[in-house]
Formats: C-alpha cells, structure tokens, sequence
C-alpha cells in the first residue's frame, strides 16, 4: 500500500510557513564549480540591527533546527539561517569542505560581520569560521560542541562508543530501531515512544541522499584530531553544556573552556543531555541573547564610533 501522508514532509511545510511568516525568504547561491548553498535570509534588511548566523547541527536542516527559536530573535538580529553542506537544499560535487562556502553565502548578501551559533556538529563549523575569519565573527555561541576532542578520547574510554565506525553508525541510524538507539543517548530525560512508521518516514524523508557524505563528514572531524592543532580563537565566546551529554561529554566543555580561557564563559544546563527540550531549551535562548545582544554604548564612545558603517 504506498504511503499517502508523511509527517516529516508535513513539518517541513510548516517549517517553511513559520520562516516566511516570520520575515525570511528561502535563497539558493551558486557558488560555482558544482556548489549550491541554501539560505533563509531577511525579506528586508535592516541595517539597525546586528546580523546572527544560525548553524544547525547534524541530525536536522536549518529549518528544523531553528523554526522553535526563529520568533525570538527576528525582532532583534538580521538573520541567517544556511543548511549546511549535503543538508537541506545545499550541496556540492568538490571534493573540499570548505567553511569558507558559507561565508561567501552571506558576503553575496552584502554582510561583513555577524555573530554566529553553531550547536553539535554546527559548533565545529562555528570554530571553523571564527578561527579563519576573525574579522568578520563578532561573537560565538557553542552548543554541546566537541570542538577540542582528541580521537585518543575514544580509545581513552570518554565515549560510549569504542571506535569511529561505531559513532557514525550511532550518529546516522539508518533504521527505527537505530533511530531510538540514538534518540536515547541524545536526550537524557525519556522521550515518548515513537512509531516505527514515524522513524521510518523521517529517515525516508531527511536521511538517505547523503548518507556516504555524511559519513565522511563524521570520519574526518575525528580523524586526527588533536588538541595541539586547535587554533585559539580570540572572539568572545559562550560556550553551552548539557549537564548529561551522553555524545560529547561535559569533560569537553570545560576542557574548552580552560582552552580559551578569560574569552569564554561556559554554562552547563542542568538535568539536560545533548538535546534540548522544554525548559532547557528556554535556558538555552535566555542565555544566548543575553550574551549576543550588545549593551548601548556610552555617549563618548557612540560618538567615537558615529559615522561607521558595518553590515
């Protein structure tokens, strides 16, 4: 009996609705050479406001990952929202992975300096552009980032996988009973009991296009990875924890945390895990704009910066 309604495809149409209703427009740049990012970008631009770049971690587009959060902060930032590469509507048949590709997303949108959050695998992609283009990030937000992981921490016993092959086959579950393998490590408070059917059409739906690249991506943030080879960043950075990650380990927060030292901050959520729902995530928006939204400058210095343009 063939399918006649998917969920997942539902909620990509509501996702869409909440963006565009929420003053964002759905854009695709060709970079050229066979790469096409996508990007939700302001209907209108308004140069009063600070500009905020939301990355999306590995599990979802940007849509998903953001449309609980979007109504928060339009009214306060420009903002942008891209599916990273071999997500979404983005992709490219280069061989390189360049973070370079999304800043050149926001370039052609004539934005010169943003803050940026990237939570999960977004974070790694967060570090990434902050460390290349310090000129142009303001401010970083980390959410549950394993960004200073060493692929020795496997083999050290911090994870509750014993081999990268065994990440990748938690990280991207191919069936529903893998799907709930995953949704049980990720969370740490139970979650509801989800039809097979349900899985099975979001898998249908967001997770076998790119399964190969995917996995590549995974295998190469640890391939490696050392904390020698980490640049330190020198952008203020809030750095947000889940007091029961289960996928990357509060141990690499603070392990971060002494890697930055005075530029960061970190928060750890208590009773969450690697995912947040409910009140955490409400904790997790409170803390972000308290720390993204700049205070008002003081007379003197607002006149010392009058005149400047910077969008």
């Amino acid at each position: 009996m063939p399918k006649c309604f998917s969920f997942a495809a539902a909620y990509d149409r509501w996702c869409r609705f909440i963006f565009s209703r929420a003053g964002l427009k759905s854009t695709t740049t060709d970079l050229g050479e066979g790469t096409v990012m996508h990007c939700w970008v302001p209907k209108t631009y308004n140069p009063n406001k600070p500009n905020l770049l939301l990355l999306h971690g590995l599990g979802a587009n940007g849509m998903w990952q953001w449309s609980m959060f979007i109504s928060r902060f339009i009214e306060t930032f420009n903002l942008y929202v891209p599916d990273l590469l071999f997500f979404g509507e983005s992709c490219t048949t280069r061989p390189e992975r360049t973070s370079s590709f999304r800043l050149r997303v926001l370039k052609a949108q004539g934005v010169r300096k943003t803050k940026v959050v990237g939570p999960s695998y977004g974070g790694f992609v967060a570090y990434s552009l902050a460390a290349q283009f310090p000129e142009m990030v303001e401010k970083l937000v980390l959410c549950c980032a394993g960004v200073c992981m060493e692929e020795k921490d496997i083999e050290d016993g911090m994870f509750q996988v014993k081999s990268a092959d065994e990440a990748v086959s938690l990280l991207l579950p191919q069936t529903p009973e893998k799907m709930k393998e995953m949704l049980k490590v990720v969370f740490y408070k139970p979650v509801w009991n989800v039809p097979n059917c349900i899985l099975q059409d979001f898998l249908d739906v967001m997770c076998t296009e790119y399964t190969q690249e995917w996995t590549g991506l995974l295998n190469a943030l640890l391939k490696d990875r050392k904390m020698s080879n980490l640049p330190k960043i020198t952008q203020p950075t809030l750095i947000i924890w889940g007091e029961y990650d289960k996928v990357f380990p509060l141990e690499l927060g603070h392990r971060l945390k002494r890697h930055l030292d005075e530029n960061a901050q970190l928060v750890v959520i208590k009773d969450c895990g690697h995912a947040m729902t409910g009140g955490e995530m409400k904790e997790m928006n409170k803390r972000m704009k308290s720390f993204l939204v700049d205070r008002p400058l003081s007379p003197e210095k607002a006149n010392q910066t009058k005149g400047q343009k910077v969008h």
